[in-house]
């Protein structure tokens, strides 16, 4: 295996409401079912509804409902005027996008009633940080952080309210997979976990990578929620495991076994695959057909090792974008396709790959396979997500990609593995816990610049960091917890320059990495390297970097960055 495609695995419903009839009851359907209708388990696979850019311009309402469920947990749900789910954004670069979102959501307690009923705030500026709020992170875009385009901060929108982002999408922004979801410090992990996301394509990949030219395409999101089936035992085909024990928010911690029952359920467009049998989604194919598949991992804390078996035989997955950015090697006779068996995905991190479907009458299985979290991580096991049945009379996908695209033009800049960096930073992860001894104890959490304290974060304290427009800089990300972290920034694509003390010599960029949990016996913190490229004029402004797990988002892991225009003569560092 190459050392690329071994960092690619260890660093890494648009439905209508009339097409759940095959799987409602015969009785009155519950306020969850009505608000924001799910597919049964086990269902076929929907395909997210599309809506693309006309003549340069996208536009549409979004409303964001939710709703409670009968076992107390929130269902959160994006709909459209027909009542189209979360759907998929299609937008050429240089494209305008305008998308009036609706707050729709309602206080499920005193407490939030009466934040609801709070005078009305300028949304740019209230910064309200409520369970009634809410606002859009167009994850992966370089645009620009201000309000009404990808500013979290500050911008906060009450119930009741409505709210327009307008901007273009970068006439040089990579073609890929992008996606949006609510950014409300201290509620994105209970919006998001209850189904608040979207996808986001930037067209063009064909003219990057002529071989997904021509080729059908599928978007997946895959979706983490709370457990279907919390008190279930576990399927009799699985081993015995340790005896459970649960985190402060009631997930189970890592068995360190690849089975047991997980932190969180996962589905596939909203198809749930709940614990302990995982009934996979079903998905038909014509017989040996290749696709071109976009993933997003838009769970809050559940991380994906992806591997399509056929008759138990892990297959070729030709991986030719991650988060949004092609994957594309310089050279002569250069090959545009990362070959690999299994595919990492942290939270938040996309992959879009060359899948080729099973021979007639046979079938194939997309699985997750466990992954390590660490002594204090979420139990992510070994599960099944969706079944992949050879049929010929098979449905072609919704979407088709061109097959005589123009080739893409050739980047203005300077490949950013060839800029020196002006500067190297060092930031580290820690955890605090109330009480070391007990897991289910609170957990306080910080990400905290070398030579600085921990503290509490604070969206309406100063930045944390504050660099120029223009430079180039190596972060250093040390992770000194017990759990895996995912590092993601806001605004901008960095470059992976080392993982665990190994080099990589990746020819892409990346917006969300994997850090290496501590064990506890090295004799150094494991860390990851990565050069930030602050050349682009449109992310001159303040904007966050976290660990997209959400859970230690809300609960702290987050920095406040601050890009300032070229030639101004602010301090490259703030003082402690």
């Amino acid at each position: 295996m190459s050392r690329t495609a071994h960092v690619l695995i260890a660093a890494g419903c648009a439905l209508l409401a009339g097409a759940l009839e095959c799987t409602a009851s015969r009785a009155a359907p519950s306020p969850a079912a009505q608000l924001c209708p799910r597919p049964a388990p086990g269902a076929a696979l929907p395909e997210p509804r599309a809506l693309a850019s006309a003549h340069g311009v996208l536009t549409l309402d979004l409303t964001i409902r939710n709703v409670r469920e009968a076992d107390g947990s929130l269902r959160y749900c994006y709909l459209t005027a027909d009542g189209s789910q979360s759907p998929t954004l299609r937008l050429k670069p240089g494209d305008l996008l305008v998308l009036r979102l609706k707050n729709a959501l309602s206080p499920q307690d005193a407490a939030e009633e009466e934040s609801a009923h709070d005078a009305p705030r300028d949304a740019c500026t209230s910064g309200a940080m409520t369970a009634t709020a809410t606002n859009l992170h167009f994850h992966g875009l370089t645009v620009p952080p201000r309000c009404h385009e990808d500013e979290v901060l500050k911008t906060s929108l009450a119930a009741g309210g409505v709210f327009e982002y307008r901007f273009r999408i970068p006439a040089d922004e990579p073609p890929g997979l992008y996606w949006y979801h609510p950014h409300i410090h201290g509620f994105s992990m209970k919006q998001v976990l209850g189904g608040a996301s979207g996808a986001l394509i930037v067209e063009g990949l064909e003219r990057a990578i002529p071989e997904v030219a021509g080729l059908p395409e599928r978007v997946l999101v895959v979706r983490d929620q709370n457990l279907l089936h919390p008190d279930a035992p576990p399927a009799k085909s699985e081993p015995v495991t340790p005896k459970l024990l649960l985190d402060a928010d009631g997930d189970v911690i890592n068995t360190h076994t690849g089975y047991g029952r997980p932190a969180k359920d996962l589905s596939v467009n909203y198809v749930p695959v709940p614990y302990p049998d995982y009934p996979p989604a079903l998905l038909k194919i014509r017989p040996g057909e290749r696709q071109l598949w976009r993933v997003l991992n838009a769970s809050a804390l559940t991380y994906l090792h992806l591997a399509l078996l056929y008759k138990g035989v892990a297959q070729p997955l030709g991986v030719v974008a991650i988060d949004g950015v092609p994957v594309t090697v310089s050279g002569p006779g250069a090959r545009h396709v990362a070959v690999s068996d299994h595919i990492g995905i942290p939270p938040g991190g996309r992959v879009e790959f060359i899948i080729s479907g099973p021979p007639a009458g046979e079938s194939a299985l997309l699985m997750t396979r466990s992954v390590d979290t660490g002594a204090n991580g979420d139990n992510d096991p070994n599960r099944a997500l969706l079944t992949l049945a050879a049929d010929n009379t098979a449905a072609e996908p919704a979407s088709v990609l061109p097959a005589h695209p123009e080739p893409l033009a050739a980047p203005a800049w300077a490949w950013l593995g060839s800029v020196p960096p002006v500067r190297v930073r060092k930031l580290y992860f820690t955890e605090v816990s109330a009480n070391p001894d007990d897991p289910a104890s609170p957990v306080s959490y910080f990400i905290t610049e070398q030579g600085r304290q921990p503290k509490m974060f604070d969206p309406d304290a100063g930045p944390d960091i504050i660099v120029h427009q223009g430079d180039v800089e190596d972060w250093i990300i040390e992770n000194r917890t017990t759990e895996l972290h995912a590092f993601h920034v806001h605004q901008l694509h960095f470059l992976l320059l080392e993982w665990f003390g190994m080099k990589v010599d990746e020819p892409f960029l990346r917006d969300t990495v994997n850090v290496p949990f501590y064990d506890g016996k090295a004799g150094s913190f494991p860390s990851v390297r990565v050069r930030m490229d602050f050349r682009d004029p449109d992310m001159v402004g303040t904007f966050p970097y976290h660990c997209h797990l959400l859970e230690h988002e809300d609960g702290g892991m987050m920095g406040i960055l601050r890009v300032e225009p070229a030639g101004t003569r602010a301090a490259a560092r703030l003082a402690p």
